[in-house]
């Protein structure tokens, strides 16, 4: 038998649509010509609404969820209400509720590979795939909302409305929206991700105890904005990151995302001078002094950056965007100055 792609598996589980609901969806209920349910994760509610037959308006199967504005087909429902990440795994079972048999493999397909273990870059890259832009999101506002509007060069920022969240191994999993952060190595390779969990009532981060997490490969890799060069800086924090990237946009940035990580970072070969964007805490001066004794080992000069307040984003937020260009502009290098600082308007 020829192999399904998910357009076909989709068409075929909207001619049984009201099955598919009953199946999956069972904390929904049946009215009229639709099938409502709190969400595509099968929470009790009605805010979403499942096409059960053909219409001007579109195909059985599709849905929408009226308080997030996402929308979808069966195969997204199946997904999500079965917490499924590798999209053969949400193939194999609609096919087993459709009674259909298993696919024929393709000409030298290779055995199936088993699921990324959990927190692996493999699971990370996945995370990453599965995440959209942050323009018109809620990351963007919970950016916007920090003092961060200029957004230009972070491509490696994400969002999933939906991330898993769980705060032990004996606590039931959440989903929260989140900004999903790709971790690259110097050659540009995905080697984690980070997640930052995000409450779309206050635009700000989740009230969960630990709303920041990372996963995969972090040690030695950065989140990174623009391209690096021979000039570069280098912080915590991705917030801290941006605040100084809204008065230094053209600088490329990389976010460790810790002290330790920052303190670890792999220095790219063609960098010459590096701006250590430093935390103004305990944690922040051992990085910075751990940074500043290796780039000079390497023959890179180092300049370090400091904040009035806590960190930048800090700044940014209290004293405002004329003070965080005028702090820059006194502690770059004019040369850089020229090269990477957008004047005000």
């Amino acid at each position: 038998m020829a192999r399904l792609d998910a357009s076909d598996l989709a068409h075929r589980l909207g001619r049984q649509a009201e099955a598919v609901c009953r199946h999956y969806l069972s904390s929904g209920r049946l009215e009229g010509n639709y099938w409502l349910v709190g969400d595509a994760r099968n929470t009790p509610g009605r805010s979403m609404y499942v096409r059960l037959k053909d219409t001007p308006k579109g195909p059985a199967g599709k849905w929408t969820d009226a308080a997030t504005g996402e929308h979808g087909d069966l195969l997204d429902v199946i997904r999500e209400s079965c917490g499924l990440v590798d999209f053969k795994d949400v193939a194999d079972a609609a096919r087993t509720f459709l009674s259909m048999p298993p696919p024929e493999p393709d000409a030298g397909e290779h055995q199936r590979q088993s699921p990324a273990p959990h927190g692996s870059p493999e699971a990370a890259r996945r995370l990453i795939r599965m995440s959209q832009p942050i323009y018109g999101t809620l990351v963007q506002a919970y950016l916007r909302e920090r003092g961060i509007t200029d957004l230009r060069g972070t491509g490696s920022l994400h969002f999933h409305p939906r991330c898993y969240y769980r705060p032990d191994e004996h606590s039931q999993t959440e989903t929260w929206p989140a900004m999903i952060a790709a971790v690259t190595d110097v050659d540009d390779k995905t080697t984690g991700a980070h997640r930052t969990w995000l409450d779309p009532r206050r635009r700000d981060k989740a009230p969960i105890d630990t709303p920041r997490r990372a996963m995969g490969d972090l040690l030695g890799n950065a989140v990174r904005f623009g391209i690096g060069g021979e000039v570069m800086a280098a912080g915590e924090g991705i917030e801290t990151v941006l605040s100084l990237r809204q008065v230094l946009p053209d600088l490329p940035m990389l976010a460790a995302l810790s002290a330790a990580h920052l303190a670890a970072i792999l220095f790219p070969d063609t960098l010459r001078r590096l701006y250590i964007v430093r935390d103004n805490d305990p944690a922040g001066d051992g990085a910075r002094d751990t940074l500043v004794e290796r780039a000079d080992a390497a023959g890179i000069e180092a300049i370090v950056i400091s904040p009035e307040l806590g960190d930048f984003n800090e700044d940014l937020r209290t004293l405002g965007l004329e003070a965080l260009r005028m702090e820059a502009r006194l502690q770059v290098a004019p040369q850089d100055v020229a090269r990477f600082m957008a004047l005000a308007a």
